[in-house]
C-alpha cells in the first residue's frame, strides 16, 4: 500500500510542477505582449552602401545577360 501512496504522491507532485511551469510561461508571454514595442530604427540612408549594392546588382545583371547570350 505504501508503494501506491508514493506513486500517487510522485504523480501529483509532477502534475503540480508542470502546472506551475505552464503558469510561469503564460505570465512571461503576457508580460512580453504587454511590453511596449521596440523603438523603430532610424531611417537614415547610407548612400555609399546603397550605391555599392546598386553597382553589384548591375554587375550581376550584366553577367547574367552575357551568360544567356552565349547559349
Amino acid at each position: 500500500m505504501a508503494d501506491k501512496e508514493k506513486q500517487m504522491a510522485a504523480a501529483l507532485a509532477a502534475v503540480a510542477a508542470y502546472m506551475q511551469q505552464e503558469e510561469e510561461v503564460f505570465h512571461q508571454q503576457l508580460a512580453a505582449a504587454m511590453a511596449p514595442p521596440p523603438a523603430p530604427m532610424s531611417t537614415v540612408m547610407n548612400l555609399w552602401g546603397q550605391s555599392g549594392r546598386q553597382s553589384m546588382m548591375q554587375m550581376r545583371n550584366l553577367m547574367q545577360v552575357k551568360a544567356f547570350h552565349r547559349i
